[in-house]
């Protein structure tokens, strides 16, 4: 049962909660009594529900529990920069808070502030964040019972973006068109960027990120058997890509003239970072005449074009680096052409091919 106490000091009015578990007493202050009644209410409940804060929780804060798990549980993968950035909103925001007290209610609110000004992906990414560290803080620490997060809607997602570049065809004359593949290759050779027309052959050809690419260095390249091995990847996983074909020779021939005075496969002028190719790129773009196109849509387009060409889920998984099949349907997307063709073998199968 919960006890109410009124005092009165120079600041006004507070109420006093005392709430009785077992042999001893949860309590809080507040300045409304409507807030102390509506404690009361939810303490009794969770009593009733065996849901009544710990110790710990009662104990510690939010900030203690972001504090504990990012010096100890983190860990070095590529994305705990995102996760730590997340966790540090986290805790400006709501760091003072007792565990006791933080509620989905609350962790809902929050999240409507960062639906504001950020994509609902993103929002989903500061709950997933905090959602870890609070599962940790229950199995491992013991600190609270039930992880908040779990009562809290995330944001729906748009579906992922379909976009990749569209191969050669021919038009209903039976000339031949130039596909976007095609013109974009042609705009990055004639580009005065040294490195643009390479950067883009290798993204298509093995569908590497533009990080990885770019910070490439040359002991990461093996010409005799023909692979990449990358050692910092996003997900903290080593992976090697075969490397053939025009993407093979590239490499060679820029082998030959590689600078003796850095590591890097594409560097800038000083040879101590990666080179910046951005404006290049965006020329090559406008004179290709392809619109609404960015760099990490190359990763796409090497993903539709390993799907069209037949390569399993699972092939196209190992390639791109992705841990579950569910990561890579995203990027396994068939043009209408494919799938038309596809479609015309069923008929044919079916039905004879008499449509």
């Amino acid at each position: 049962m919960a006890s109410i106490v009124k005092r009165e000091g120079k600041k006004g009015s507070t109420y006093r909660v005392r709430v009785r578990k077992g042999g001893r007493y949860v309590s809080k202050t507040f300045t409304r009594l409507t807030d102390a009644k509506s404690w009361a209410s939810e303490m009794e409940s969770k009593i009733d529900s065996r849901q009544l804060p710990s110790a710990e929780a009662l104990k510690h804060s939010l900030a203690d529990l972001i504090d504990r798990y990012l010096e100890n549980e983190l860990g070095e993968v590529k994305t705990a920069k995102d996760k730590a950035r997340h966790l540090r909103w986290w805790k400006d925001q709501v760091g003072g808070v007792k565990l006791a007290d933080i509620t989905p209610t609350l962790l809902s609110e929050y999240r409507d502030k960062l639906k504001k000004r950020m994509q609902p992906g993103t929002v989903n990414r500061y709950l997933t964040s905090i959602s870890h560290a609070f599962s940790v803080a229950v199995r491992e620490w013991g600190w609270i019972e039930l992880n908040p997060v779990s009562k809290v809607r995330k944001l729906k997602e748009p579906r992922g973006r379909v976009r990749f570049l569209s191969e050669d065809s021919v038009d209903q004359q039976g000339r031949a068109v130039h596909g976007e593949r095609t013109r974009l290759l042609d705009a990055c050779h004639k580009s005065r960027s040294p490195v643009l027309h390479d950067i883009v052959v290798l993204a298509l050809s093995t569908g590497m990120r533009q990080g990885e690419i770019l910070n490439l260095t040359w002991k990461d390249v093996d010409f005799r058997d023909g692979r990449i091995t990358l050692l910092d990847t996003k997900n903290g996983d080593i992976r090697a890509i075969p490397i053939i074909g025009m993407a093979l020779e590239l490499l060679k021939k820029r082998a030959k003239v590689r600078r003796l005075d850095t590591q890097l496969v594409f560097p800038d002028k000083s040879g101590k970072a990666p080179a910046k190719f951005r404006d290049a790129w965006l020329a090559a773009l406008e004179r290709a005449e392809i619109d609404d196109f960015r760099f990490h849509d190359l990763r796409h387009t090497a993903a539709s074009y390993l799907a069209m060409s037949g390569a399993t889920l699972a092939e196209i998984a190992e390639i791109l680096g992705h841990k579950t099949l569910a990561m890579v349907k995203r990027y396994s997307h068939f043009s209408t052409d494919h799938v038309s063709g596809v479609l015309s073998k069923l008929d044919d199968r079916m039905f004879g091919g008499g449509s």
